[in-house]
């Protein structure tokens, strides 16, 4: 009896020491699992970065110039329906009310948006050209067209839409959408961005207006709601316009649109469940990427909304500029230099500083402007005619000349009687105080000192 006793004494002990070390180890066992919550934490705030913002002001200013067309859209060939034996169709679209072009410099321009199935779209700038699409594979498939600004949001009015639906070799049903259900067509975001924020946009076919559907809850009319998700972080959107996004992560991201009811549920019709991959790397140096970023105004992109836009001179500034530069030759020459040979002082000043003449782009300093001690002009005197010298006294003036010559090459070295007395008139640069001043003229300035 005391043995038993005694056995069952020492299970119990055993047992309470084998629980307390299992509750030991569970206790253990939870504090390992924070950092995993910590890590879920972690990437959950990760996933909450993408943001609406307000779209690029560069692109509030030119939306105007393209607000007035009414882009109409319309696929001429393949015909509805139509079976074509061959796994390469030629597409012909006829575009009304909407110039296609692209900026040269840009590289952007308005355009039409053309898809084929489910495949990203095919930025088309020539519409009345011919648009290839080859080797494609044997069945349905379903073409889609919408009219783009040149930042590629799609215009959304009536008929700037088209689609069309045709079949090589045989009809299938794979690539054929519900006529009388909405169809949603992915858009944008597509391949490569270099700044944010970046837009997405979206077309719609067959929707109703929410309004409509939403007046009366007890109408056969489904509401919509479009389901947005980025890299796993879903919202939805409740209209029909597009949304500038920021917070994407550098490298590959992943877009999804998918068409829901008022329910929340799937509309189950063909391209209403879309995904597409991304790729953002910051500081992208494309045209598009820089209108995003600010670094180019609105009047520098004016090119790719108005084909007729150009930022360079027009021909009557130029033609001032020509007009006011051989003004301000005649005033540096002066009334005395009419005649002169091409070997006199004052051309050969001229001739040493060609440039000085030639528009700049430096900032005017006021030492270029105003002369250090302001003179006056002198006086014209009329000389009259001397009798020809004799040799020795030529020789005499010849060397004085030459004295005077290089005495004329320092400006503002002589004082207006010396001027005077050496008989060269209308050499000296005229002063900032005196009639055709520098200040007053639209030309190229000169160095006075």
């Amino acid at each position: 009896m005391l043995v038993t006793m005694f056995v069952r004494v020492t299970l119990s002990c055993l047992m309470v020491v084998v629980l307390s070390w299992g509750l030991s180890g569970c206790g253990d066992h939870s504090d390992t699992s924070e950092p995993s919550e910590t890590g879920l934490a972690s990437q959950a705030a990760q996933a909450a970065q993408i943001a609406e913002v307000a779209p690029p002001p560069v692109f509030q200013q030119l939306r105007p110039s393209l607000d007035s067309y009414q882009p109409q859209v319309t696929i001429l060939t393949p015909e509805a329906n139509q079976v074509l034996e061959d796994t390469t169709v030629s597409v012909q679209v006829q575009l009304q009310d909407l110039p296609t072009f692209k900026d040269a410099e840009l590289e952007m321009g308005p355009h039409l948006h053309v898809i084929l199935d489910d495949q990203p779209y095919r930025a088309v700038y020539e519409p009345d050209q011919p648009i290839v699409f080859e080797d494609l594979s044997p069945g349905t498939h379903t073409l889609r067209v919408f009219a783009s600004r040149p930042w590629h949001e799609s215009f959304k009015n009536e008929g700037a839409y088209d689609q069309r639906t045709f079949h090589l070799f045989t009809e299938t049903h794979k690539n054929t959408p519900d006529p009388s259900k909405p169809l949603l067509t992915y858009s944008r975001p597509k391949g490569s961005y270099g700044a944010e924020p970046i837009m997405l946009d979206f077309y719609l076919a067959n929707a109703p207006l929410r309004l409509v559907a939403q007046e009366n809850p007890d109408n056969n009319i489904i509401d919509w709601q479009i389901r947005v998700t980025v890299n796993g972080q879903s919202f939805l959107l409740n209209d029909w316009l597009p949304v500038y996004l920021e917070g994407f992560r550098q490298g590959t991201n992943w877009v999804q649109l998918e068409f829901l009811d008022e329910e929340g549920n799937l509309v189950e019709n063909a391209f209403n469940n879309t995904v597409r991959l991304i790729t953002y790397e910051s500081g992208g140096q494309d045209s598009l990427s820089k209108l995003v970023r600010g670094e180019l105004s609105a009047e520098a992109a004016r090119g790719i909304v108005d084909a007729s836009y150009s930022a360079q001179p027009t021909p009557q500034v130029e033609e001032q500029r020509s007009r006011g530069a051989e003004e301000k030759d005649a005033q540096t020459r002066g009334p005395g230099d009419a005649g002169t040979e091409e070997t006199s002082p004052s051309q050969d000043v001229e001739s040493s500083a060609p440039t000085e003449a030639k528009p700049t782009d430096e900032p005017r300093g006021e030492k270029r402007l105003t002369p250090e001690k302001p003179t006056t002009l002198p006086e014209i005197i009329e000389e009259s005619p001397s009798p020809e010298p004799k040799e020795e006294d030529s020789q005499d003036k010849s060397s004085q000349s030459d004295q005077s010559e290089s005495s004329e090459l320092v400006p503002n070295s002589a004082t207006p009687s010396e001027a005077g007395e050496s008989g060269e008139v209308g050499k000296q640069k005229p002063s900032a105080e005196a009639p055709g001043n520098y200040s007053s003229l639209r030309v190229p300035e000169v160095h006075l000192d």
